[in-house]
């Protein structure tokens, strides 16, 4: 209304204009034509000036009259505008004082437009925003129920101007009266504070909706428990159970379980449980139930209030065996404590010591039926005390009260104790689960003292590497030298003071450089301390420095990622290594023509050899002619020595002939038994005379292999005669065969005298005889030549032995034969109390 009446009052003014500037033109345009004379003709008035201007002023009045009567008529209605804003204006002003007058929020929305706030009155409402573009914003400031419920009911007014009225609640517990109503295609909603009655009608509401989802909530959670868990009305009947009840009694559903009444407790189970609520007291005990079926043990609850119960059983078979199990394994657990060396004390929550293991009790040196009758540990401590075994301290009421603390609710620490005696005691306390104490007391005298001695050895570590001619280098993992001796500084020429700095590897190789210019070297050592390899490996080797003087190098990794090397001047070793290096030389050139004498030696002996032995067996033959019993013994004597140096001999040659590398196997598959039985054949008439048992036994895998026929039977029959020469008469020899993986394995064992531990290295060495205290005696080429012939085949020998308990020698052989390669070695040392022969004789 203001508005249409503004659009009046200036109109008038723009009107008046208008038809003044009309009546003046037509004025002007009359008085023209006059003037030009014919330009407007008005026969009429004919050519009289006088008629011309009488006209024009008559026109000129009736435009003044018309322009009079217009202006008077426009103030008439600009009055009329004027006194109608006027009390417009004052209705606006009394409309909106009225509406500011009460605590509200006023929201306005019209057709196409936003919805807008028109006034924001509304104050101390918890969590209600203050400016209104925050308030516009419904989901951020109410709470989630209430901003679910107000949308659909705006969407609804805006749609369709269906009105609502609600109690919304701010997400900081506030209350707020939300309406809306709809006026004329227009929405109105406002928000109004809730007081009086109303307030507390939300406030009930509230709590109501909150009571009712927690009603939900705790219904679902008791229904969801795997428990049996049920209510009951004051007259004792069933209202309402969970799921888990339902299944107990293997019922279809709840509804069933409440119309039939069927009992979880049985009668006599119920009219106990009635007894004690009786007396206003809750019900609790352990009873047998039938669950699904079977009877099983249950912690049943029941519980009153107001005029009902609530109820509970809880399965505790498996606590009951847990119990059981607990129980079974203390009595080992509390074995096992008194067994370790540590002194272990519990208490409990009450400060009562509850167990101590025999540790304990020596360590203090408590009497035993004492400690069994539970003391605190504040009477444990005032004991020692009397006893005078606790540390002397200033104040002991404050350093037992300290103590003592620690049953609260702050943290324990660790704490050492020196003792009057000198001991050094770690105590360590650990709270546990029950509120009680267990202290561990470990005796750290020996520790420390270990550790002062540490410390003193290291002092002496230093010393030595000091003084060692040698160069050593220790870098660590992240590449820096940590520890060097002297000498490295004197090797390189590089003042101690530097090398005490740390440098990294390559700054050492910078100041090594100049003595030893190899890239090569250098780079290789460099990686050896930096790269991250998975496997680490020792290596070496040797530097010709610009000096003239031969360094011997050598990198180790060590276990824990750092890396030791070493440098040693050689210059003067290797000048002695050739004159060594000469020396072998001739020893084997030597050798050689001692091996060449005895082979042509034994060749020239064999075959007057060959002809003794002839002719002592034509001797022998009694179609030469009867001998009497002095010369048959005689001629027996003759004719087994002369068989025991053609054996040598032949010994001697086999040896000979694997020297020169002329010797070649015949390989073929072998048969077993049958090579035993005929090495076995060789020695049964010694070991028949020296009353021996000979024992074979051929496992089921081993049955041939490939080898040498005659040289696995000669193998064989030099260790069978070795053991029959070192075995007492009543003895057993044992000859087995086995498969060992890709070998097969012939052992012979006796129980003869047995050799020393420090001769055993030497029993594969040629012309080695020891008699061990039997009557034993020979050339001491058997095992020698076992040896060679093992090797020859590609395969190894071993031999374990021990004074007094026999020997056994164990030899394995290919199974598939020979390689095209067959490595030979000299011996080697195995297990303790055995040596191993195999590979490459150097």
């Amino acid at each position: 209304m203001h508005a249409a009446a503004g659009k009046r009052l200036a109109g008038k003014p723009r009107e008046l204009i208008a038809l003044a500037a009309a009546s003046l033109a037509c004025v002007l345009v009359v008085a023209a034509g006059i003037v030009s004379g014919g330009v407007l003709p008005l026969p009429a008035l004919g050519d009289q000036p006088a008629a011309a201007a009488g006209l024009l002023a008559g026109l000129a009045l009736f435009a003044a009259a018309l322009i009079a009567l217009t202006v008077v008529r426009a103030k008439r209605e600009e009055r009329r505008a004027v006194t109608e804003a006027t009390g417009l204006k004052r209705s606006l002003a009394a409309a909106d004082s009225i509406i500011r007058s009460e605590p509200q929020v006023l929201l306005f929305w019209e057709q196409d437009q936003p919805l807008r706030v028109v006034t924001h009155t509304l104050r101390d409402i918890p969590g209600l925003p203050e400016t209104p573009d925050k308030f516009l914003r419904f989901g951020h400031w109410l709470e989630p129920a209430s901003a679910a419920n107000l949308k659909p009911a705006i969407d609804t007014l805006f749609s369709r101007g269906q009105p609502f009225n609600l109690i919304v609640r701010t997400a900081s517990g506030g209350h707020v009266e939300a309406e809306g109503r709809t006026a004329g295609g227009r929405a109105v909603l406002r928000f109004r504070d809730v007081a009086g009655h109303r307030d507390e009608v939300a406030r009930i509401l509230a709590q109501h909706q909150r009571l009712a989802r927690e009603v939900r909530a705790s219904r679902a959670l008791l229904d969801a428990l795997p428990i049996p868990v049920w209510l009951r009305a004051k007259d004792g009947r069933l209202t309402w159970v969970n799921s888990a009840y339902v299944r107990a009694v293997e019922a279809r559903s709840r509804a069933e379980v409440q119309e039939r009444q069927i009992e979880l407790l049985e009668q006599r189970q119920r009219r106990a449980a009635a007894r004690v609520l009786a007396r206003g007291e809750s019900y609790r005990t352990r009873v047998p139930l039938i669950v699904g079926g079977e009877r099983r043990p249950h912690d049943v609850t029941v519980i009153p209030f107001e005029d009902a119960t609530a109820a509970a059983a809880v399965d505790v078979l498996a606590i009951e065996k847990s119990q059981g199990e607990l129980e079974r394994q203390a009595v080992p657990y509390d074995r096992t404590l008194d067994r370790v060396a540590t002194a272990v004390a519990i208490f409990n929550a009450q400060q009562q010591l509850v167990f101590f293991n025999e540790a304990y009790r020596k360590l203090w040196q408590l009497d035993d039926a004492w400690l069994k009758t539970r003391p605190t540990e504040g009477a444990v401590l005032d004991r020692l005390r009397e006893l005078g075994r606790l540390p002397q301290v200033v104040n002991y009421s404050e350093w037992k009260a300290n103590i003592l603390a620690g049953y609260g609710e702050d943290p324990i620490e660790d704490d050492t104790w020196l003792l009057p005696d000198g001991r050094t005691l770690q105590v360590r306390p650990e709270k546990r689960s029950d509120g009680g104490i267990t202290y561990l007391f470990v005796d750290d005298t020996e520790r420390l003292a270990m550790e002062r001695d540490h410390t003193a050895l290291i002092g002496v570590q230093r010393e030595t590497l000091d003084s060692l001619k040698e160069g050593v280098a220790l870098f660590g993992t992240d590449g820096r030298l940590k520890l060097f001796n002297l000498a490295l500084a004197e090797f390189w020429q590089i003042s101690p003071r530097t090398l005490a700095e740390e440098p990294h590897v390559d700054e050492f190789i910078a100041l090594a450089h100049e003595l030893f210019d190899e890239p090569q070297t250098w780079s290789r050592l460099s990686r050896a301390v930096t790269a991250f390899n998975e496997v680490r490996e020792e290596f070496g080797g040797q530097m010709l420095r610009s000096d003239g003087k031969i360094i011997d190098y050598v990198s180790m990794p060590l276990l824990d990622g750092a890396t030791l090397v070493t440098f040693a001047d050689v210059t003067r070793s290797r000048d002695y290594e050739r004159a060594l290096e000469e020396r072998n030389d001739a020893l084997v050139a030597a050798d050689r023509m001692k091996n060449a004498f005895i082979s042509h030696v034994s060749y020239e002996l064999r075959t007057p050899l060959t002809n003794i032995i002839g002719f002592s067996d034509l001797l022998g033959n009694p179609h030469i002619g009867v001998l009497n019993e002095k010369q048959q013994e005689y001629l027996g004597d003759i004719s087994n020595s002369s068989k025991e140096l053609l054996a040598i001999i032949d010994d001697i040659l086999t040896l000979a002939t694997i020297d020169a590398g002329t010797m070649e196997l015949k390989q073929s598959r072998v048969d077993i038994p049958a090579v035993i039985d005929a090495a076995i054949l060789g020695v049964r008439e010694a070991a028949q005379r020296a009353r021996l048992s000979l024992h074979i036994g051929v496992a089921d895998g081993a049955t041939s292999f490939i080898a040498d026929e005659a040289r696995v039977r000669q193998i064989l029959f030099n260790l069978l005669s070795n053991a029959v020469g070192f075995s007492k008469p009543g003895d057993t020899i044992t000859i087995t065969c086995r498969r060992d993986g890709p070998m097969m394995a012939f052992t012979v064992e006796d129980q003869g005298v047995g050799i020393p531990k420090d001769e055993q290295w030497k029993v594969f060495d040629r012309f080695e005889s020891r008699s061990h205290g039997s009557s034993h005696r020979g050339a001491g080429l058997g095992l020698s030549i076992v040896k060679s012939l093992v090797e020859l085949h590609g395969g190894n020998v071993s031999l374990e032995s021990e004074p007094g308990h026999g020997t056994r020698v164990t030899v394995r052989l290919p199974v598939a034969g020979r390689p095209d390669k067959a490595p030979l070695a000299l011996p080697q040392e195995g297990p303790e109390g055995s040596l191993t022969a195999s590979g490459t004789r150097g």
